[in-house]
């Protein structure tokens, strides 16, 4: 028998993702229509999946350096510069498996013991317990619907204290999908600078940005070298298995962050970053092509919901919804259980996020029309019968 309590006690105290519950309990249902992870429903473009048939085919299955192929860092350097104006080498690059691996890497090298970190939430779920793990403290900073899901720099403000080492920011938001602007940005940047934070931006639905375009943090130079960006191919080239991501960050930074990767991980899926390479010289047109259908999927989910009486923000980025349910008198655990159950709809309680997320569900939209048609009729006629029985 196993004694927990010789265990780690972040580890185990530490509960389960709330989205991975949801999917687990609809996989079980016959006939349920999952909206709930987030992941694109397109097949990965043509030209990277035969790229990564030629490396096999050629034998290209050795490690790789540790930071990653030259080759894909020059080429993750071009991308970025010619996307959202970074300017980058590829000694500011290090290859992870996934924005997972950097997320972990990033606050395992910052942070030491009771070091704070301001969390916007709601969030994504491993956001709190990576930086627990690591032996921080998380500090939540609610983003507000009346402000689009924006951070507000009085909200900021309040939130740092002495100990205050970062800032984690995820923009295009999951699940809220709001975004920044660079006059938003250019608010909080100030007080990032007069208290010498870190900032470690999430940007891994940078390409899902449908109202202008997608601003970086980094792209403010008085504050760049405290910057570290995570992105990837899983949201933007519908690579999720292919896990493949990464970070741009000081070369000294890099450095160190480098050391943890490479003792966890030695390098990212050889295979992987070749096809990755593919991807950023090939696929701009896939990528906006899915862009424009995920759009399109947006523009009727919302629509749709607010026709049936629920209350849902126009999102800007990336490819959830996030309606409020506080008129049904449900908590949102009750509401996706019971839309679950009784109608065989999977979707995500925003308490899933964090506790600024209760009240809400997210819904993504990162599935075919046909589906989401279905899924919404189905949450119609929940929304029916809860009005019947009160």
């Amino acid at each position: 028998m196993i004694d927990v309590k010789e265990l780690n006690p972040i580890v185990v105290n530490c509960p389960p993702s709330g989205i991975r519950k949801f999917f687990d309990l609809a996989r079980a249902v016959e006939g349920v229509i999952s909206l709930g992870v987030g992941e694109p429903d397109f097949p990965t473009p043509w030209d990277i999946r035969e790229e990564a048939i030629v490396a096999i085919e050629k034998a290209k299955t050795f490690y790789t350096p540790n930071q990653g192929l030259p080759e894909l860092r020059d080429e993750i350097c071009n991308y970025v510069k010619r996307r959202f104006d970074l300017e980058y080498t590829r000694e500011n690059v290090l290859v992870t498996v996934g924005g997972s691996e950097a997320i972990d890497i990033i606050f395992r090298t910052l942070l030491c013991d009771g070091d704070e970190v301001i969390v916007l939430t709601p969030g994504y779920v491993a956001y709190e317990p990576c930086i627990k793990l690591a032996r921080g403290i998380p500090v939540c900073v609610e983003l507000k619907e009346e402000n689009n899901f924006r951070l507000m720099k009085e909200d900021l403000e309040k939130a740092i204290t002495p100990k205050t080492k970062a800032i984690l920011m995820n923009f295009p938001g999951n699940p809220t999908g709001g975004i920044m602007r660079k006059e938003d940005y250019a608010e909080i940047i100030p007080l990032i600078k007069q208290h010498g934070l870190y900032v470690v931006s999430d940007e891994i639905y940078a390409e899902l940005t449908y109202e202008g375009t997608h601003t970086s943090i980094a792209a403010f130079d008085e504050i760049k070298d405290h910057v570290l960006v995570i992105n990837g191919f899983s949201k933007a080239y519908s690579m999720t298995g292919w896990r493949l991501g990464y970070i741009l960050a000081d070369k000294e930074l890099i450095a160190l962050l480098n050391k943890v990767h490479q003792y966890a991980i030695m390098c990212a899926p050889t295979i992987s970053q070749y096809a990755a390479i593919a991807a950023l010289r090939r696929c701009d047109e896939e990528v906006v092509q899915m862009k424009q259908s995920f759009e399109q999927r947006r523009n009727f989910l919302v629509n749709s919901l607010n026709k049936i009486g629920l209350e849902t923000h126009f999102p800007e980025g990336a490819f959830y919804v996030f309606p409020c349910i506080k008129s049904t008198g449900l908590t949102s655990d009750e509401f996706c259980e019971r839309l679950l159950k009784e109608y065989k709809v999977a979707v995500v309680p925003g308490s899933a996020f964090g506790k600024e997320g209760e009240g809400y569900i997210r819904i993504s939209y990162a599935y075919s029309i046909e589906q989401i048609k279905v899924a919404v009729e189905r949450i119609g006629l929940f929304l029916e019968s809860l009005k019947e029985n009160n």
